[in-house]
Protein backbone atom coordinates (compact mmCIF):
# COMPACT_ATOMS: atom_id res chain seq x y z
CA UNK A 1 0.00 0.00 0.00
CA UNK A 2 2.33 3.02 -1.21
CA UNK A 3 0.79 6.03 -1.34
CA UNK A 4 4.25 8.37 -2.02
CA UNK A 5 3.31 11.12 0.43
CA UNK A 6 6.65 12.49 1.55
CA UNK A 7 7.53 11.97 5.12
CA UNK A 8 7.71 15.12 6.55
CA UNK A 9 4.12 16.23 4.72
CA UNK A 10 3.05 13.03 7.42
CA UNK A 11 5.37 14.11 10.34
CA UNK A 12 3.82 17.56 10.58
CA UNK A 13 0.06 16.20 10.84
CA UNK A 14 0.97 13.42 12.80
CA UNK A 15 -1.47 12.58 15.70
CA UNK A 16 -2.59 16.31 15.08
CA UNK A 17 -6.46 16.96 13.79
CA UNK A 18 -6.98 19.16 10.87
CA UNK A 19 -7.05 23.46 11.05
CA UNK A 20 -10.30 24.81 10.95
CA UNK A 21 -8.86 27.72 8.98
CA UNK A 22 -8.11 25.73 5.98
CA UNK A 23 -5.42 24.16 4.68
CA UNK A 24 -2.26 23.76 2.22
CA UNK A 25 -3.07 20.54 -0.66
CA UNK A 26 0.41 19.39 -1.22
CA UNK A 27 -0.39 16.25 -2.15
CA UNK A 28 -2.89 14.74 -5.49
CA UNK A 29 -4.28 12.08 -2.31
CA UNK A 30 -5.62 15.21 -0.42
CA UNK A 31 -8.04 15.50 -3.61
CA UNK A 32 -11.22 13.53 -2.75
CA UNK A 33 -13.58 11.23 -5.19
CA UNK A 34 -15.76 13.84 -5.55
CA UNK A 35 -13.16 16.71 -6.33
CA UNK A 36 -13.22 18.06 -2.63
CA UNK A 37 -10.16 18.91 -1.02
CA UNK A 38 -9.53 16.40 2.23
CA UNK A 39 -6.73 17.95 4.79
CA UNK A 40 -3.16 16.03 5.07
CA UNK A 41 -4.05 15.28 8.76
CA UNK A 42 -7.40 12.97 7.48
CA UNK A 43 -5.35 11.41 4.63
CA UNK A 44 -2.74 10.37 7.34
CA UNK A 45 -5.75 9.16 9.52
CA UNK A 46 -7.16 7.01 6.23
CA UNK A 47 -4.03 5.35 5.80
CA UNK A 48 -2.90 4.17 9.37
CA UNK A 49 -6.56 3.27 9.74
CA UNK A 50 -5.57 0.53 6.68
CA UNK A 51 -3.05 -0.32 7.95
CA UNK A 52 -4.23 -0.96 11.37
CA UNK A 53 -6.86 -3.00 9.87
CA UNK A 54 -4.56 -5.00 7.38
CA UNK A 55 -2.12 -6.10 10.27
CA UNK A 56 -4.61 -6.86 12.26
CA UNK A 57 -6.35 -9.60 10.25
CA UNK A 58 -2.70 -10.72 9.43
CA UNK A 59 -1.61 -11.43 13.02
CA UNK A 60 -1.83 -10.49 16.81
CA UNK A 61 -0.25 -6.85 17.18
CA UNK A 62 0.10 -4.29 19.05
CA UNK A 63 -0.80 -0.57 17.89
CA UNK A 64 0.22 2.33 20.65
CA UNK A 65 -2.75 4.94 19.62
CA UNK A 66 -3.79 6.03 16.56
CA UNK A 67 -7.21 5.62 17.42
CA UNK A 68 -6.53 2.05 17.40
CA UNK A 69 -9.18 1.32 19.95
CA UNK A 70 -11.67 3.21 18.42
CA UNK A 71 -10.69 1.40 14.38
CA UNK A 72 -10.56 -2.28 15.88
CA UNK A 73 -13.94 -3.16 17.71
CA UNK A 74 -13.67 -7.14 17.28
CA UNK A 75 -14.63 -9.03 20.36
CA UNK A 76 -10.72 -10.54 19.50
CA UNK A 77 -9.07 -7.05 20.69
CA UNK A 78 -7.84 -5.65 24.31
CA UNK A 79 -8.31 -2.43 24.53
CA UNK A 80 -5.68 -0.60 27.33
CA UNK A 81 -5.06 2.66 28.08
CA UNK A 82 -1.73 3.29 30.00
CA UNK A 83 -1.91 6.57 31.88
CA UNK A 84 0.22 8.12 34.56
CA UNK A 85 -0.63 11.43 36.53
CA UNK A 86 0.83 14.37 35.15
CA UNK A 87 3.27 15.25 37.61
CA UNK A 88 5.02 11.46 36.87
CA UNK A 89 4.98 12.72 33.16
CA UNK A 90 6.79 15.55 33.80
CA UNK A 91 9.32 13.80 35.68
CA UNK A 92 9.85 11.39 32.97
CA UNK A 93 10.38 14.36 30.26
CA UNK A 94 12.44 16.09 32.14
CA UNK A 95 15.03 12.79 32.72
CA UNK A 96 14.24 11.36 29.14
CA UNK A 97 14.80 14.66 27.21
CA UNK A 98 16.28 16.66 29.85
CA UNK A 99 14.52 19.43 29.91
CA UNK A 100 14.50 21.98 32.59
CA UNK A 101 10.69 21.52 34.20
CA UNK A 102 9.00 24.54 33.03
CA UNK A 103 9.41 23.10 29.47
CA UNK A 104 8.65 19.74 30.50
CA UNK A 105 5.80 21.13 31.95
CA UNK A 106 4.56 22.93 28.92
CA UNK A 107 5.70 20.05 26.57
CA UNK A 108 3.29 17.66 28.30
CA UNK A 109 0.34 20.40 28.49
CA UNK A 110 0.46 20.85 24.61
CA UNK A 111 1.06 16.77 23.51
CA UNK A 112 -2.24 16.07 25.84
CA UNK A 113 -4.25 18.84 23.97
CA UNK A 114 -3.02 17.60 20.74
CA UNK A 115 -3.67 14.06 21.76
CA UNK A 116 -6.82 15.14 23.14
CA UNK A 117 -7.71 16.99 19.94
CA UNK A 118 -6.83 14.42 17.31
CA UNK A 119 -8.61 11.77 19.12
CA UNK A 120 -12.24 13.58 19.91
CA UNK A 121 -12.03 14.58 16.39
CA UNK A 122 -11.39 11.25 14.65
CA UNK A 123 -13.75 9.33 16.49
CA UNK A 124 -16.29 11.80 18.12
CA UNK A 125 -15.42 9.94 21.96
CA UNK A 126 -13.92 11.73 25.13
CA UNK A 127 -10.38 11.16 25.12
CA UNK A 128 -9.80 10.25 29.14
CA UNK A 129 -13.04 8.24 29.31
CA UNK A 130 -11.36 4.76 30.22
CA UNK A 131 -15.20 3.15 29.68
CA UNK A 132 -13.78 2.80 26.44
CA UNK A 133 -11.02 0.34 27.41
CA UNK A 134 -11.32 -3.16 28.36
CA UNK A 135 -7.93 -2.33 30.96
CA UNK A 136 -6.41 1.04 32.48
CA UNK A 137 -3.22 0.93 34.41
CA UNK A 138 -1.42 3.66 36.03
CA UNK A 139 1.88 3.27 35.13
CA UNK A 140 3.18 5.40 38.33
CA UNK A 141 1.97 2.39 40.66
CA UNK A 142 3.40 -0.77 38.52
CA UNK A 143 6.94 -1.96 37.00
CA UNK A 144 7.41 -2.23 33.52
CA UNK A 145 7.50 -5.35 34.10
CA UNK A 146 4.67 -5.72 36.05
CA UNK A 147 2.63 -3.79 33.17
CA UNK A 148 3.36 -6.18 30.65
CA UNK A 149 2.50 -9.12 33.16
CA UNK A 150 -0.53 -7.46 33.66
CA UNK A 151 -1.23 -7.07 29.76
CA UNK A 152 -0.04 -10.94 29.13
CA UNK A 153 -3.11 -12.13 31.55
CA UNK A 154 -5.34 -10.25 30.51
CA UNK A 155 -4.71 -11.05 26.93
CA UNK A 156 -4.65 -14.70 27.68
CA UNK A 157 -8.55 -14.18 29.10
CA UNK A 158 -9.78 -12.53 25.87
Amino acid sequence: MKKNVPLDQFAEVDEKRPSPWGFPIDNELQIGVDRYPIPMNDVLFGIQREIILSLSDREDCVIVGRCANHILTGDDTLHIFIYAPFETRVKTIMERLDREEKSARKLVKRMDKERRAYYEFFTDQKWMDMGQYDLCIDSSKFSQDAIIQIIKEAAAKK
